[in-house]
This record gives C-alpha cells, sequence and structure tokens, in this order.
C-alpha cells in the first residue's frame, strides 16, 4: 500500500466507489453521486491500497452566509470541510487528515473553520473535539456543527499545530540518525524554496510521535517544551552540511520503559506512534537498549532546512556540544524559527 495521502481531482474517482456507501445511505443514494459529479474537477485528498479507498477529504475556501445552520453563519470567509470519510478500522487515519486540513487552515490564512456530522460519528466527534473543535450549533438536517477559530487555549492539542512559545517552558534539540527520521517525519516540505508552500501530504504514522532513545538527558523534558528536531549527518559526509534541523514537536510526554506492568502495555502505549516494528519493540522491551520514550506532537516542519554549520555560526549552539541532545534558549529557538523560515501563524507569542 502506497502510505502517502494524495491530492487528486474527485473525478478520478468512480461514483459508485461502495468506499462512499455510507455517506449516500446518509445523504441519499441520488443526491450524493450528483453532488459528487459536479465536483469532478475539484481536488480531493485520498488514501488508497491500490483500487480500494481509505480515506477521502474535500475542503472547500467559501465566503458566504449560511441561513441552514442554527446558529447561522454571517457572511465571511471560512474553510469548510466539506466530505471526511476514513476507513473505520484505521484509527489513526483521521489524526493524518486532521493535519491537512489545520495546516492549510493557517497557510492559507483562514481563522475559521467547521465540520458538519452526524452524532452516530462518535469516533470522528472525539478526535475533531481533541483537537479544538468546539459545538456551534445544528444544521437542518440534524448534522452536528463543530468548529475551530483561532482562540488559545494554552492546550498542547487543541492549540495544534501552533506552537505556544510564551508558555513557561523548556526548548530542546533532538538528534535522530537519518535511517529514523525518514521514516518519522516527512520529507516534502523541505525542498521547498523561499514564499512557495508545497503542501505536505506524506504524514507517517499519526500527529503523535513515539522515539525511543537511550538519551537519558531527555528526562529534562516537560509537558509543553518545545523540540527542534535534528537529523544527524549522513554517512560518509561532513556533518557540516549534512546534519539539519528539519521540524518543530511539542512534548506530550516522557516516560520509561520501566514504567510498564507487561510487554501488552508497553506495546499498546508505543504502537501506533513509533516507526519500530512490533518485532523491534518486542526486542527492546526484551532488552531494554532502549529506555526513554518521548511521546511528541508533530507540529510543523521547517520551510528551509538549517544545516549544522549555521546553528553553529547563526543560531549559536556550541560546537562541542553533544548533537544527541542539547538544551536551547529562548533566543536561539527564536534564530531557529526565524532562519528556518517558520509561518507565523504557526508561532503563538
Amino acid at each position: 500500500m502506497n502510505d502517502v495521502i494524495q491530492k487528486i481531482k474527485i473525478g478520478a474517482l468512480s461514483v459508485e466507489n461502495p468506499f462512499f456507501d455510507s455517506l449516500r445511505e446518509s445523504y441519499g443514494h441520488d443526491e450524493f453521486n450528483n453532488w459528487l459529479m459536479t465536483k469532478r474537477e475539484e481536488d480531493a485528498y485520498v488514501l488508497r491500497d491500490e483500487d480500494k479507498l481509505l480515506g477521502f477529504l474535500y475542503l472547500k475556501d467559501e465566503t458566504e452566509e449560511t441561513m441552514s445552520i442554527t446558529p447561522s453563519f454571517e457572511y465571511k470567509r471560512r474553510l469548510k470541510i466539506g466530505t471526511f470519510k476514513i476507513d473505520a478500522h484505521r484509527t489513526v487515519l483521521g489524526q493524518r487528515f486532521l493535519s491537512i486540513i489545520l495546516r492549510k487552515m493557517l497557510n492559507e490564512d483562514f481563522d475559521f473553520t467547521y465540520v458538519t456530522l452526524f452524532e452516530s460519528q462518535s469516533g470522528l466527534i472525539k478526535l475533531f473535539n481533541k483537537f479544538g473543535f468546539k459545538q456551534w450549533g445544528y444544521k437542518d438536517n440534524g448534522e452536528l456543527v463543530l468548529y475551530k477559530d483561532l482562540e488559545v487555549s494554552d492546550d498542547i492539542y487543541k492549540d495544534f499545530p501552533r506552537i505556544n512559545i510564551i508558555r513557561e517552558k523548556q526548548n530542546h534539540l533532538l538528534g535522530i540518525y537519518p535511517k529514523y527520521h525518514t521514516k518519522l517525519f516527512p520529507d516534502s516540505i523541505l525542498t521547498t524554496e523561499r514564499d512557495h508552500v508545497v503542501e505536505d501530504l506524506s504524514f507517517t504514522n499519526t500527529n503523535e510521535k513515539i522515539y525511543l532513545t537511550k538519551i537519558k538527558n531527555v528526562n529534562n523534558m516537560n509537558v509543553g517544551d518545545i523540540i527542534v528536531i535534528y537529523r544527524t549527518g549522513e554517512w560518509g559526509k561532513s556533518a557540516e552540511y549534512s546534519a539539519v534541523a528539519t521540524s518543530l514537536c511539542t512534548v506530550v510526554e516522557i516516560k520509561n520503559i520501566f514504567d510498564f506492568n507487561s510487554l501488552e502495555d508497553f506495546l499498546s502505549y508505543c504502537g501506533k506512534g513509533t516507526i519500530f516494528t512490533e518485532k523491534e519493540l518486542i526486542e527492546f522491551w526484551r532488552n531494554k537498549c532502549y529506555p526513554y520514550i518521548v511521546k511528541m506532537l508533530y507540529n510543523v516542519p521547517l520551510s528551509k532546512r538549517i544545516i549544522r554549520k549555521d546553528l553553529i555560526q547563526k543560531v549559536g549552539i556550541e560546537r562541542s556540544a553533544y548533537a544527541g541532545y542539547m538544551l536551547l534558549t529562548d533566543d536561539q529557538l527564536n534564530r531557529v524559527l526565524e532562519i528556518g523560515e517558520v509561518d507565523e501563524s504557526f508561532i503563538i507569542n
């Protein structure tokens, strides 16, 4: 299976694809099919396993007033989550699509996004609530209307993907070997040029990343701390130019492998957000070689890689400091944000 979400024309999909059957049941067979046909020249985000659809997302940039919702919407620009459906058995897929929605909201200067869902869609409603969506009201057909604006809640999930740099926190640089970084963090955005946004659709696993390490200093991390992800140098190349800062994350939790009472508990905690296979995790459990577990939210990639040379000369990290982990000052973090050309809409300050 190609595990990358793609942006395609809706017309490239079969109207009668059985993936849409539940939507036809909810909205009416002919009504839904006719709607899909009228959107055939518009874009949708999909995840497919060959011809089998596993996820579908259609977003609309709308500027209008809406009387079919109570309370009604006044005339203004909004990002409408028009149609969103995922395979019910792929529980982490919803987070991946939600990342696309929320990053698009910020990248394209929306201050309001909303979705309508039937109350029977309890799993999706729970997911949207976790990431800051609140109830607005109801649509005339009985659907629940959830919305998200740019109000700051001081909750790392509800504010996602924005990073709060004014809360009491520490900043850390965490080094990750290239072979693990490639799996854990997408690279597509890192090839963008100045002032040109390319959508990052290669999210792996979920927004909640699990990383196992033997670096004891990660115990310095606390909930809400900011992590600058540093991909260490490539084999046979100078670290001055091949080692780069790539992404920004927020600490969710730090655990120790000895915190788990059983292998089952350990696998349940690590299984959905890690790049390691179950076989590898079982081996880690047995030999306890990577006892420290970092759970983090992947907020935003840097639009411009920062090579080690610039981290030293422009950001101000010590050349002799251990590249696997180091503390960063607020001033150093601000330089990373500036040199990495992070869109200001992603920063709460």
